[in-house]
């Protein structure tokens, strides 16, 4: 597939830190219960940490105990991409940033997680960035102006 972003490989090595290039780049996984988004419960928008694209909101974000943040959809279908797995001797389902084609993590469907899509894309926390909603009206006020 084409990506939007479409970058040279030094270029990606240039632009993340050796472990995110690692996950990113090279469909890698962080350790379990290491990622700073396992537990967090801040309200906002999970972004690909590579390209910026909007992926995940905290809405569907939900705990399953497995060691990565989890959702139970994407902020919209077409934000990510979904591809066959079939390394490491099981098949899975790898979810990738449609935008720049990073790997993100696996999406698992009917285990039974009181979801309304009985889906968990399980998303490594290294290929996210959380910008937190500030509580504040992004319009702007007719009164002042």
């Amino acid at each position: 597939m084409a990506y939007e972003i479409d970058k040279p490989d030094e270029q990606w090595r240039a632009e993340l830190s050796p472990a995110e290039y690692q996950v990113l780049r090279q469909a890698g996984t962080e350790p379990a219960f290491t990622g700073e988004y396992t537990d967090t419960t801040t309200e906002g928008v999970y972004s690909c940490r590579a390209c910026g694209a909007e992926l995940f909101r905290s809405d569907t974000k939900f705990s399953s105990h497995c060691g990565w943040p989890s959702f139970y959809d994407p902020k919209d279908s077409e934000a990510v991409e979904l591809l066959r797995d079939s390394s490491h001797g099981m098949v899975r389902t790898e979810v990738r940033c449609a935008r720049c084609g990073s790997h993100l993590g696996h999406v698992f469907e009917g285990e039974g997680y009181p979801t309304p899509t009985d889906q968990r894309y399980c998303i490594n926390s290294i290929s996210l960035r959380l910008a937190p909603d500030d509580g504040k009206d992004t319009l702007p006020d007719a009164g002042n102006g």
